[in-house]
């Protein structure tokens, strides 16, 4: 066996390292080589430690690019929310929606309610953390939504969307009813989130309460389908309150006049 020198060795990890795709072991051999060396500790600690840091560089990674693809339109957290100021409903529910066992479970969660109660930050935060613990996330607008799946239709991409869409743990459909749709639009939505239905979760956003759910599909019988199938044993979370965004402006604002006062 050719005798070599410890930089040979290391030079051989790196190569090896290199080939198997291994930055982090090709990187930090030499580092932890040394460390292993002071401490007298054993070939399969040594081991373990370079494996280690490859698996939790990995895992961060992928992490990083499960938020990534969720297309998240701005990154907010569960734990920055004012808890609260919450509606009622929704700080008795935030918890067990946090355990996210309705995703593992293929349920649904409606946050319905006026603007400013904390639909979309409740939502997000929740998508946030699911992508953090492993799951497949994509967040998206219903009207984007909607013109989204019209585009793909036309450019006859339209079947390789819905394979995508219905594998997602979950959907985050934020402003459903800020804009109606023309009967194309409304059936479109109907039949990919009946995609979903029952297998995997959806996050919807309303500012609408279910009795005017009609306006934006302009169809009695299809709105009572979309309802039916949506939450069907859902988790259904009343927003309706005062608005903290309101209350966050107001104080803002309050500081800004103190700042002013000072000056």
């Amino acid at each position: 066996m050719t005798i070599k020198t410890q930089e040979e060795w290391h030079a051989d990890v790196q190569s090896y390292a290199k080939e198997l795709k291994l930055p982090m072991i090709r990187r930090h051999v030499a580092e932890h080589a040394s460390e292993a060396s002071m401490q007298d500790i054993s070939y399969e600690a040594f081991l373990a430690q370079l494996l280690q840091k490859e698996q939790d560089a990995r895992r961060e990674s992928a992490r990083y690019n499960r938020i990534r693809r969720a297309e998240f339109n701005q990154k907010k957290y569960l734990e920055d929310l004012s808890v609260q100021d919450l509606p009622e409903d929704a700080q008795k529910k935030l918890n067990t929606l946090k355990s996210l066992d309705f995703i593992r479970e293929g349920r649904n969660a409606i946050f319905a309610g006026n603007a400013g109660t904390g639909k979309s930050h409740m939502a997000i935060g929740l998508g946030m953390k699911a992508c953090l613990e492993g799951f497949k996330v994509w967040f998206t607008t219903v009207p984007i939504l909607v013109n989204q799946i019209k585009e793909t239709r036309a450019e006859k991409t339209l079947r390789n969307f819905q394979s995508r869409f219905e594998k997602y743990d979950l959907v985050i459909a934020d402003e459903m009813g800020y804009i109606s749709f023309d009967k194309e639009g409304a059936e479109q939505l109907f039949t990919h989130l009946s995609l979903r239905a029952g297998r995997k979760s959806t996050i919807i956003t309303t500012n609408l309460s279910f009795e005017r759910w009609g306006e934006i599909f302009q169809d009695e019988v299809m709105t009572a389908a979309m309802i039916d199938r949506l939450t069907h044993q859902a988790h259904i979370v009343n927003m309706n309150g005062s608005s903290y965004r309101m209350k966050e402006t107001k104080e803002w604002l309050g500081t800004q006049d103190a700042d002013d006062v000072q000056q």
